[in-house]
């Protein structure tokens, strides 16, 4: 682990005025320090040699001395805030300190709790987004991990439609996936598997069903592997003997767009720009009501992070984050397509991380 993200999360704490955070979000702990348990807690002071306080509790004694990075001091505790609520310091009336907390995460009831242990002179200051911010930016290890991850879930795919489509459970799909997935070597999913056929997948997050899958229709797969703390993400749709034209034809429409927003990722565009590419050809084609969600998101140590591909996106692009490029058309009642790739953001243009390919393909 990094021994400069503590210290890069210190200068961004000078900046906002603040003397310390508490960093409670377990995906924000496991980044700064490299635990992987249920229950930790970070302090990191605003100077560059300032606190370095990992919390935990009896559980995670042995696991957290062999992950913990040696930059932390390490301390077992059975209660994790009030511990971190006197390891900042009291402060005085001429000296206050000013410590951030995740209001993103934290609960109403321990931040009362919290509240009631900190020193007088300790302002609480709302500053959750602080590590994410940090996190966008992806390192050339991290990026490693999100190759093999998504690597690995092209494999497991390619597995589990070796075994059909048509005439299986989509729930039978997805529980194969995902235990496919798990048997190569996934530690988790990044989220429960999307399979969903015919006039169900018009839901874009439609649940597996205990519903054969027909022929003569399309079905839609979303799908991601977490492996060694990075998630992926991929969705393709594949027919499943001769379609409808009307079917075919929505599918060559999604495709289209898709690659051509594709195109579109590159450090400098803006996050709206690259979602407008997509939406502008399906809403061309008649189906602007029918495509009714970002583009595109985030993908790193968690499956949904920024930056966001959308209508209402502020975001820059810039290079080494890692995001997903996915229009879809759902028409109710009748057909969904969504075609979606892994993308990482390089000066002049996109590395794609999915392998498979995007031709509309016929798995019986």
């Amino acid at each position: 682990m990094s021994m400069d993200r503590p210290a890069r999360l210190a200068a961004t704490l000078t900046d906002r005025d603040l003397d310390a955070l508490l960093v409670t979000h377990l995906v924000n702990v496991r980044w700064l320090s490299g635990f992987t348990g249920s229950n930790g807690l970070a302090v990191v002071g605003a100077a560059q040699d300032g606190t370095r306080l990992f919390l935990t509790d009896f559980r995670y004694l042995t696991q957290s001395a062999e992950q913990v990075d040696e930059g932390w001091e390490r301390r077992i505790t059975p209660e994790l805030l009030p511990t971190a609520a006197e390891a900042v310091g009291a402060g005085t009336a001429d000296s206050p300190l000013r410590v951030g907390f995740d209001d993103a995460t934290l609960s109403v009831k321990d931040h009362a709790a919290l509240a009631a242990r900190i020193g007088e002179h300790v302002e609480l200051v709302p500053a959750g987004g602080l590590v994410e911010e940090l996190r966008l930016v992806k390192d050339a290890a991290e990026l490693d991990r999100i190759r093999a991850a998504a690597k690995l879930a092209d494999a497991a795919l390619t597995e589990v439609l070796g075994r059909g489509l048509a005439g299986r459970t989509e729930r039978d799909v997805a529980l194969d996936l995902e235990m496919t997935m798990r048997r190569a070597g996934a530690e988790a999913v990044s989220f429960p598997p999307i399979v969903a056929a015919a006039e169900h997948s018009a839901l874009p997050h439609a649940e597996p069903r205990d519903v054969a899958i027909p022929p003569g229709t399309l079905v839609t797969i979303d799908w991601g592997a977490m492996l060694d703390g990075y998630a992926s993400d991929c969705t393709r749709t594949f027919a499943t003997g001769e379609l409808d034209p009307r079917d075919a034809e929505i599918y060559e429409l999604v495709l289209r767009a898709q690659e051509a927003s594709l195109a579109a990722v590159q450090a400098g565009a803006g996050g709206r720009e690259v979602d407008a590419v997509a939406r502008d050809i399906i809403t061309r084609a008649g189906h602007g009501e029918h495509f009714g969600h970002g583009l595109g998101h985030g993908v790193g140590a968690e499956v949904h992070e920024g930056p966001r591909l959308s209508q209402r996106s502020e975001a820059t692009l810039e290079a080494n984050q890692v995001v997903t490029v996915e229009p879809g058309v759902y028409v109710p009642g009748a057909v969904g397509v969504r075609i979606e790739d892994l993308v990482v953001v390089t000066e002049d243009g996109g590395e794609v991380l999915t392998g498979l390919p995007k031709h509309l393909q016929t798995i019986a």
